[in-house]
């Protein structure tokens, strides 16, 4: 089957850049040609690994008092600082979401939960000294708008008089343009909030009624007009490949709505569906593309996202040439964390709020996953910890290998040498052999010096990364999958 043909619009004269992208272009065309057979050989449950070892290892003996001497270590380290606020609720449900929220139209419950969470982020202010630039902010959802702008003033002010921002600090928020008024976005731009990022997932009545999201097209374009009118650094859409009735045809003119808006990063996400563990998707579960008809979602977004000059940053990314998370994969700077693609990299992420997740050092830690809980465990010691890992020497150096791939798409067998002090074809050699097999179907190149995806193993890159993950193993061995599929 041939993508569809990729001319980017309003053509421009041709540069360095341009030659780039138009290669990228004809790589990707040549090489994304696959056949059911090869999508039910790679399209199977894995990670997307945020973190490595992956949540499912974590366990319950990692508790507050590992996290207060990973706390300590860290600031004995002076290393920048990342916070990130957990705020759990939703007006409605999204029945595609995945996501821990809480769904309650009454605002009257976010009161308790904004005590107890500045309660939280005064005992955690205490562990990072002032001289700890926080380089990243971050809040998500749930749906942090749900709060009244004067909430967010609120909050904001509590944190920002307790740690010291970098001046350019990155401050960023994940909104629904559906419960984000004018008020939210010139309170957050006051604040020092410089990027946005908002829901769209698809703007195809069928879909958008079928998955319980009525969000026209144009309440999505005022408020992209607002925010750039507001002076926002950055405004990234998120939209999901995979929903119930979707299909290429429709999918492309939702793409082509997206691209008029000119957003400065797209995220791309298949559609996670895990019935197992959240029952409302089983309401469509009839209606979802599978398949060849899933890739070809996919490939038209790509395609489109290309041909209109973005770059594939990786796994679902996209941004425009000039990004930061564009120049951050061109100096190999680029991180991934629980955010997803970061340019701060070398920052501790302290995680606040409920379910919320931290990543400090060479530690993981969760706070509980429900109100009452987490409530008792900050009113008890002001830290919430569930569970969490201390990563041992050998998941360090798989780390840092599944980040490389799934940053830059190449692994530089000397470059891990240097750091570690390992020969990597001998310490991976079970994960070598593993990859044969996507060496011989064109997902990877390897030779002395490095392993590198080709076009179609960028877009299969997890099931790449999963080869160099020991602990899947065990995890295959339960009844019901831990992870959605790669595709």
């Amino acid at each position: 089957m041939t993508p569809p043909n990729i001319t980017p619009p309003n053509p421009t004269p041709r540069n360095v850049a341009d030659d780039s992208a138009q290669d990228a272009r004809d790589e990707m065309r040549d090489e994304l040609h696959v056949s059911e057979e090869f999508l039910a050989k790679y399209n199977r449950p894995g990670p997307r690994y945020t973190s490595y070892p992956t949540a499912p290892i974590w366990n319950d003996s990692f508790g507050p008092n590992d996290l207060e001497r990973v706390h300590e270590a860290a600031d004995r380290a002076q290393s920048p600082v990342s916070l990130y606020m957990h705020i759990p609720f939703c007006e409605s449900l999204c029945l595609f979401c995945a996501c821990n929220v809480i769904i309650q139209k009454n605002k009257a419950v976010a009161l308790p939960y904004l005590d107890v969470l500045k309660q939280e982020v005064q005992r955690v202010s205490r562990s990072v000294s002032r001289q700890r630039p926080v380089v990243q902010f971050h809040w998500g959802g749930g749906t942090p708008t749900y709060l009244t702008p004067p909430q967010i003033e609120d909050l904001f002010g509590t944190t920002r008089e307790l740690f010291t921002f970098a001046p350019d600090a990155e401050v960023g928020i994940e909104v629904d343009p559906r419960v984000t008024s004018r008020e939210h976005l010139e309170v957050l731009r006051k604040l020092g909030f410089n990027r946005l990022s908002m829901g769209v997932q698809d703007f195809h009545p069928e879909v958008q009624q079928a998955i319980n999201r009525i969000q026209p097209f144009e309440l999505t374009r005022d408020l992209i007009a607002a925010a750039r009118e507001l002076g926002f650094d950055s405004i990234n859409v998120d939209l999901i490949y995979g929903l119930p009735y979707q299909s290429a045809e429709r999918f492309a003119k939702t793409v082509d709505q997206i691209i008029s808006l000119a957003p400065d990063r797209i995220a791309l996400f298949s559609y996670a569906h895990v019935p197992w563990l959240k029952k409302q998707q089983g309401s469509f579960a009839a209606h979802l593309p599978e398949g060849m008809q899933k890739f070809e979602i996919f490939r038209t977004g790509l395609s489109k996202f290309l041909g209109a000059g973005y770059l594939y940053i990786g796994m679902d990314h996209f941004a425009k040439p000039g990004d930061e998370l564009a120049v951050a994969q061109r100096n190999r700077t680029l991180h991934r964390n629980f955010q997803g693609y970061t340019t701060k990299a070398g920052a501790d992420l302290y995680g606040m709020g409920i379910t919320a997740i931290s990543g400090i050092q060479n530690a993981y830690a969760q706070n509980h996953r429900d109100i009452p809980s987490w409530q008792a465990a900050v009113a008890e010691r002001g830290i919430a910890t569930m569970r969490g890992y201390q990563l041992s020497v050998d998941d360090r150096l798989r780390r840092a290998v599944i980040s490389r791939l799934l940053c830059h798409t190449v692994i530089f067998k000397d470059e891990i040498f240097r750091e570690f002090g390992i020969d990597f074809d001998i310490y991976f050699a079970d994960a070598r052999e593993k990859l044969a097999g996507a060496r011989e179907d064109g997902l990877l190149t390897e030779n002395a010096d490095e392993i590198r995806a080709t076009w179609l193993g960028r877009i299969f890159i997890r099931n790449l990364a999963m080869a160099f993950d020991p602990y899947l193993e065990k995890q295959q061995l339960d009844a019901k999958p831990l992870f959605s599929k790669t595709l």
